[in-house]
């Protein structure tokens, strides 16, 4: 196995497990029963819903982090199975970018002044949107010898 498949597949195990294990485990300095992946996808999907109580600017985070984790597990595989180069290195840039976007649960502090615990699943999570980034940039800098193939036997006149 080369090193961008090694790193692409790290990032899919590394993003997997995060569903299952602990992403929230406190709010507002006190402690909750914690919120696994799953559960915290879900309740940042909920907030782009139409009926939700009005949007705001933390609604609107919690949105674009959710399409961040759909991108991960829609668009990651197709552009490594199925994508061109550029395609792959447009990707690599947008995990890039949804890896920057998603320190904001880390960073950010709530109103009241305190910064909410944060899981093991939070920290594979946003890891592997670094970790595929990496694998896609190194995958759309490799030569792909039938590519590569295709492109000279077109230039060589019959």
């Amino acid at each position: 196995m080369r090193r961008p498949q090694f790193l692409i597949l790290a990032a899919w195990l590394l993003n997997g497990a995060a569903w299952f294990l602990p992403v929230v485990t406190s709010v507002g300095g006190g402690a909750i029963s914690p919120i696994t992946g799953v559960w915290a996808f879900l309740i940042a999907v909920r907030t782009a819903w139409p009926d939700s109580a009005g949007y705001d600017y933390d609604a609107l985070l919690a949105a674009l982090s959710a399409f961040t984790t759909v991108f991960f597990i829609v668009v990651s595989p197709w552009a490594v199975l199925r994508g061109s180069r550029s395609l792959r290195r447009i990707s690599a840039w947008v995990a890039a970018a949804a890896f920057l976007f998603n320190t904001h649960w880390y960073i950010r502090v709530t109103p009241n002044g305190w910064i909410s615990g944060l899981g093991i699943g939070y920290f594979l999570w946003w890891l592997s949107f670094a970790v595929l980034a990496i694998g896609l940039f190194d995958l759309a800098g490799q030569n792909n010898a039938a590519e590569s193939t295709l492109t000279h036997t077109a230039l060589i006149p019959r």
